[in-house]
């Protein structure tokens, strides 16, 4: 390995058994092995005929340099957190090999690393001596983890009676403080407050370009992605589709198939009950093509499809809009009451369409949920949870320089264009 390189990934591939489970080596699988009983085997150890695989990995190959920031990117189910255990040595590869300078520091989902018996601080030091760290090593870092994690009053108390959140300020605080050459964090940061996700942001641009560290991030967040990454790779299917400077990735991204269309449509099964059911949710551009790329100061449009099974019904659809950070930026229930309050409805199908006027929301990646709701009684006859997303852009950011001579991204969840006067 190159002397500048930090992970070398060459042909990694790996196969999982659907249904089963991963072949870790326990005192019964132990035994049951050694009187012969291997599932899904047959007696010369190959894999049955017609067991039911799934590549989640294959032909995967890259190089990362010491103290680079790579995002990779790439929808759900394109083997991003496949890879990501890979290289944090959770998981084997099923071909293939991985090559990593120093010791690997990771956070990848809520308490992973951590015993739940043990109390925070017991879980410190053995996250630290997982890595290879001596206990005087642990002790440096100790209170630099309990201060930026911030849960000093619970350091005696066992994980197992933690919030997730607590968990993941604990996780990462861990994984950022200990002496490791390589950083790995997954979505899992998503999971906690705002203001602790702005923290951990500047926790990796400071182990990336301060200590000279190698970080590798996975996030939905294409803003948070271009933002903090020099580099990016793009996973579809389980392969490599393009790598390389982190904006030529994520526009690649952005106009291919992967994204989607903007639309969910059902054919067959249908979300809903025995009064109402989901046909379709879209967002729409102002010309009602679908879509989930809008610039910052053009309006857009969120529907949904939905069919009432019977008459005279009194329903009200219902969008979440929340931000790359899992906050809630609003819900649509008081301006849809106010329209649909005097409305009784018969059986058949209809569109909702709400409007999203430009310039309101801020450029990142927003996640919205659907419902349809009756009241009196209150009754849910669907609700889809983060069913669409919609990215929206200012292609004034880092493009051109405005008049007042800022061109950077603006803090908030909302960006609205406001009227001033000087009196």
């Amino acid at each position: 390995m190159k002397d500048n390189l930090a992970i070398t990934v060459r042909n990694v591939g790996k196969l999982y058994i659907l249904g089963e489970r991963e072949p870790y080596k326990t005192l019964a699988t132990s035994i049951s092995n050694f009187f012969g009983y291997k599932k899904n085997k047959i007696k010369d150890g190959t894999l049955k005929p017609n067991t039911n695989k799934f590549w989640a990995l294959r032909n995967v190959s890259f190089d990362i340099e010491k103290g680079n920031v790579v995002g990779i990117i790439g929808r759900n189910g394109a083997g991003k957190s496949t890879l990501l255990k890979i290289l944090s040595r959770i998981t084997i590869p099923t071909e293939g090999y991985v090559q990593i300078h120093g010791r690997v520091g990771s956070l990848l989902e809520i308490g992973t690393g951590f015993h739940p018996e043990l109390t925070g601080a017991e879980n410190i030091y053995l996250s630290g001596s997982i890595i290879g760290m001596k206990k005087k090593e642990i002790d440096e870092q100790f209170d630099k983890i309990v201060k930026f994690s911030d849960i000093e009053k619970f350091l005696d108390t066992p994980v197992k009676h933690y919030s997730s959140g607590m968990q993941v300020r604990l996780g990462f605080s861990v994984a950022a403080h200990l002496d490791s050459e390589v950083l790995i964090v997954d979505e899992v940061l998503a999971v906690g407050d705002a203001q602790f996700q702005k923290k951990c942001l500047g926790k990796m641009e400071q182990v990336s370009k301060g200590e000279g560290r190698t970080v590798l991030f996975v996030s939905h967040n294409m803003s948070m992605i271009s933002s903090l990454c020099d580099d990016g790779i793009l996973l579809k299917n389980g392969e490599i589709q393009t790598s390389g400077p982190v904006d030529n990735v994520i526009n690649t991204y952005l106009n291919s198939d992967q994204v989607g269309n903007g639309e969910i449509i059902y054919k067959d099964h249908h979300p809903g009950d025995e009064k109402a059911i989901l046909h379709a949710a879209r967002v729409v551009d102002a010309t009602g093509n679908p879509t989930v790329n809008v610039r910052i100061d053009e309006p857009y449009y969120i529907e949904m499809e939905y069919e009432l099974l019977e008459d005279n019904m009194r329903v009200y659809p219902n969008f979440h809009i929340k931000d790359s950070y899992g906050q809630y930026v609003f819900i649509t229930a008081d301006s849809v009451i106010d329209y649909y309050s005097s409305k009784k409805s018969k059986a058949r199908k209809y569109i909702s369409r709400c409007k999203i006027p430009g310039n309101l929301l801020n450029s990142t990646t927003y996640y919205i949920s659907v419902a349809l709701v009756s009241v009196y009684p209150l009754h849910a006859h669907f609700y889809l949870e983060d069913l669409l997303f919609v990215t929206v852009h200012d292609p004034i950011e880092g493009i051109l320089t405005r008049p007042e001579g800022y061109s950077g991204p603006v803090p908030g969840s909302v960006r609205p264009l406001l009227e001033w006067s000087l009196i």
